[in-house]
């Protein structure tokens, strides 16, 4: 008896019983039982070759030598510091084979790819169905007459991340800002469902249809209306009779607040959108302070009530208007705070753009953490992860077409950038937190008439509801837009031209370097040059001495209600193809440990809010490590109107109240002159007085203990701690999740020992890989300031994964090794694929070969002045 391929299918939610209710959309949905539709991941056990060889797309073709991984993948691992280029760029292919009979005939079958970097080729059985040029958007994929129902089957992908000028952004990567990481770096599904369905508006093509389209009118606090859009298509040889149902449910209770139907009829082989409006009293409105989501279970019942589609989508009932002067109101009031927040690329330490859904979700949070409310999607759409999570945690989002720098004169280019707008709104549209689209091509220079189609497109796409598109403020198309990208200097001389009609935003505030050829700026500070720098980059971001000639927390809250607000950049620190450097700007390192600056963000949150879904209220941050080499004044971060600083258990107490007359910054930063005396914790020590050696801050609001902090001098390294840093989300057993797992070496009360220049080695058993390190014989990683830092992986099977971490050197008075478990939980979809295949997937054990491509050096040193004179055009100008 022939055996068959073993494949697993696993459906058990993802979570633990301690673990945050987060849930991820498939394909912009979630999947319901009995539905008649299902969603499987198809990330698991592809194999995978580097370079081009001839048509691999046959059953019979012999890869045997290829790669195992599973997907999301970036081609490479690669290390820490991944700028200039290094990374590579060209052909590469991925095999998968699953079984026929694993599909059920009469069904409808699709292949989702969320996105595939570069140009993309996808086969089914040697047979090419898709071209997909872009690597931003989802590849969608018809299977079902492709598919051998009682038999193997392969899909092949050609995936190329080589430099196209006809291919948005179409800039090439040695002289573009950010990266083309490669590969199927987002996740695979799936998707099979009934004849009669709901499409998919991606696929279908059509104008402000397919799918489901959602919006809010007549929102207020009483009373909302909910309009819903839908098409239906029936691909059967029959008439098809039956009745839409549209079930909205409270998110938290799961209470039906509203239920409506609508009868069907569609002749065969044909298509029909409808509408409805679903009216909600008493709405719970979805706000950045109170992201409040409802569940909209949309279903296609037959004339016997059975439901032959359906799914749940997650909607917020929110209202946008933008009133020139009188600024943003939402739900029907004024929003009276600024919008800040940062712009966001998606790469990640090591494994570029191929971040896990929990990595992305956890971006948001971590953002969310520190304060911030609007996020900038750099310089394209991002996954759908990052979206359903600045939904759930109230993150605005401008959402951008991707572009950089580049504009084609080769007709088309325009028509794949038209191509890309319109996909990308037609997969985001119904996201509560999407604030505004960015249509243009960021920082280029386009002819008006395109400014003009790209405009009306927003507008298309939308029957009804917002549809607020941005452009930059200083070029001749600014006139065709309602809002505007600017710096707030420049409206000061220009105010009656912008104050009156227009909104204003800064796209991208806090860099200042001195020259946009080597990139020095007090703004971009790695973390291991330590605490000076770093508290130097938290001013500059906050109120620097130069305040009112350069755009910083300080000058944003000083603007009139027309200026909304702006976003920082950068969020996080990110490669570059221009330039050997990373970004360092960011207020959090490439594995999202977080900088000073990320302290002072939290300090400038609103201290009424509060929330069980991030960090929230009063803080307070004492920003001093008390080391020989720390800064004799004291600084303080906090969003408390007193502030009281004691140093030592018998020393002296300081004092600080919040100036409400301020009309700039809210919080501004604290500092204690002289405060810090290492002389004096020099005689405590000497003493062993070390219980008496700290600093504690303690923060009041109307004469209230709200908040408090304390730090102490870290004394001996003895031991290593070890943080997963996991947000509080279980790890998923579905063999791509991801966590970061940060080690410290501390003295004997846990407080790590920054001055410290250990090299620690780790180790993993169990139910996953180390992804980082893996490059070297011993999984060595150095500290800074303090931090090593590793990325681990799942596999597909649930269990524990220990962690152990223990230092490269070891001798009598070394510090002692540690570790910590990590249990996996059985993923949230069905996973499809061959367990055999997986069985040999190893781990890989060096940093892959560079990029060898060659270039002209004096073409290029050309292109990299045309880029210096670009960006001194676009970006910030000194008075």
């Amino acid at each position: 008896m022939k055996q068959i391929p073993v494949v697993i299918l696993m459906l058990i939610l993802c979570l633990g019983s301690s673990a945050k209710k987060v849930t991820f959309s498939t394909a912009g949905y979630y999947q319901i039982e009995e539905s008649g539709r299902t969603v499987k991941s198809f990330n698991p056990g592809w194999k995978f070759k580097k370079g081009d060889v001839q048509l691999p797309v046959t059953l019979n073709y012999n890869d045997s030598d290829w790669e195992v991984v599973n997907l999301p993948h970036g081609i490479e691992k690669l290390p820490e510091e991944a700028s200039g280029c290094i990374n590579y760029q060209g052909v590469v292919w991925y095999r998968k084979q699953f079984e026929g009979s694993r599909l059920q005939k009469g069904k409808k079958h699709f292949l989702h790819f969320e996105a595939i970097m570069g140009k993309s080729e996808i086969y089914v059985n040697g047979k090419l169905l898709k071209e997909q040029f872009g690597g931003y958007l989802p590849a969608i994929v018809d299977i079902t007459n492709a598919v051998n129902y009682e038999g193997k089957n392969i899909i092949a992908i050609k995936a190329d991340n080589s430099n196209d000028p006809v291919v948005p952004p179409g800039k090439k990567q040695e002289v573009l800002d950010f990266t083309y990481f490669g590969g199927i770096y987002r996740d695979c599904w799936l998707i099979s469902h009934n004849k009669v369905h709901i499409t998919d508006a991606n696929y279908e093509n059509i104008v402000a249809g397919g799918g489901v389209v959602v919006s809010s009118s007549n929102v207020s606090g009483k009373k909302a209306d909910v309009n819903v859009k839908y098409h239906v298509r029936n691909e059967e040889s029959s008439l098809f009779k039956g009745t839409m149902v549209l079930t909205l449910r409270d998110k938290d209770s799961g209470k039906v607040v509203a239920e409506v139907a609508k009868s069907i009829k569609l002749s065969k082989e044909s298509a029909k959108e409808g509408e409805v409006v679903i009216a909600v009293d008493n709405p719970k409105l979805w706000t950045p302070e109170a992201p409040e989501l409802y569940d909209l279970f949309i279903a296609v019942k037959d004339k016997k009530g059975h439901v032959v589609d359906g799914y749940r989508k997650q909607i917020g009932i929110r209202y946008i208007e933008l009133k020139g002067k009188d600024g943003l109101w939402l739900n029907g009031k004024k929003y009276d705070q600024k919008l800040v927040g940062a712009n966001r690329h998606q790469d990640f330490a090591t494994v570029g753009h191929a971040l896990s859904n929990s990595l992305h979700w956890r971006d948001a949070k971590k953002l969310r953490d520190a304060g911030m409310t609007i996020i900038r999607n750099a310089h394209y759409p991002q996954d759908p992860a990052f979206m359903d999570a600045c939904d759930q945690l109230g993150l605005f989002v401008i959402v951008n077409t991707p572009g950089w720098q580049w504009w084609s004169k080769e007709p088309i280019f325009e028509k794949r950038v038209y191509s890309d707008i319109r996909n990308m709104i037609r997969r985001d549209r119904n996201h509560a937190s999407v604030f505004l689209w960015e249509p243009i091509l960021n920082e280029t220079w386009y002819p008006d008439y395109f400014a003009i189609n790209v405009r009306d497109i927003v507008t298309e796409e939308f029957v009804e509801g917002e549809r607020f598109s941005v452009c930059d403020g200083h070029i001749k198309s600014a006139k065709f837009f309602p809002v505007l990208f600017l710096h707030p200097r420049y409206l000061e001389d220009n105010f009656e031209k912008f104050g009156t009609k227009k909104n204003i935003l800064t796209r991208e505030w806090g860099d200042n370097v001195d020259s946009w050829s080597s990139h020095n700026s007090n703004s971009r500070v790695h973390l291991s040059w330590g605490e000076q720098p770093m508290l130097i980059q938290a001013e500059h971001y906050a109120k620097p001495h130069y305040a009112d000639r350069f755009t910083c927390f300080d000058y944003i809250e000083r603007m009139p209600d027309f200026y909304l607000g702006g976003c920082l950049w950068h969020s996080f620190d990110h490669q570059r193809g221009y330039h050997p450097d990373p970004f360092y700007g960011g207020i959090m390192n490439a594995f999202r440990y977080p900088k000073t600056s990320y302290h002072m963000f939290t300090a400038q949150r609103n201290p009424q809010v509060n929330s069980n879904l991030f960090d929230s209220g009063p803080m307070v941050h004492i920003a001093h490590e008390m080391t020989p080499f720390s800064n004799e004044n004291v600084t303080v971060y906090s969003n408390c109107d007193s502030v009281t600083l004691k140093v030592f258990a018998n020393g002296k107490q300081y004092s600080y109240k919040r100036n409400f007359d301020n009309n700039g910054i809210k919080y501004p930063i604290i500092t204690f002159p002289e405060a810090w005396d290492f002389f004096a914790y020099k005689a405590l020590s000497r003493g062993r007085k070390y219980n008496e050696a700290y600093m504690e801050a303690k923060g009041y609001i109307n004469g209230e203990l709200v908040a408090t902090h304390k730090v102490q001098p870290s004394i001996r390294p003895v031991k290593i701690k070890l943080w997963v840093d996991d947000e509080g989300l279980d790890m998923c057993a579905d063999g791509s999740d991801l966590v970061v797992v940060h080690a410290m070496v501390t003295d004997e009360n846990g407080v790590v020992k920054r001055l410290n220049n250990q090299i620690i080695t780790f180790e993993l058993e169990g139910a996953g890989e180390l992804v980082f390190p893996d490059g070297n014989d011993d999984n060595s990683v150095k500290l800074e300031y303090g931090v090593a830092s590793v990325l681990v992986r799942s596999g597909v099977n649930p269990g524990k994964i220990k962690v152990i971490a223990r230092p490269k050197y070891q001798g009598i008075h070394t510090p002692k090794e540690s570790s910590v478990e990590i249990e996996t939980q059985y993923a949230g979809n069905a996973m499809v694929f061959d367990a055999d295949i997986l069985k040999r997937k190893k781990a890989r054990r060096q940093f892959s070969v560079r990029n060898n491509k060659k270039v002209d050096a004096a073409a290029l040193k050309d292109e990299l002045k045309k880029i210096e004179k670009q960006q001194n055009a676009f970006g910030e100008k000194e008075k």
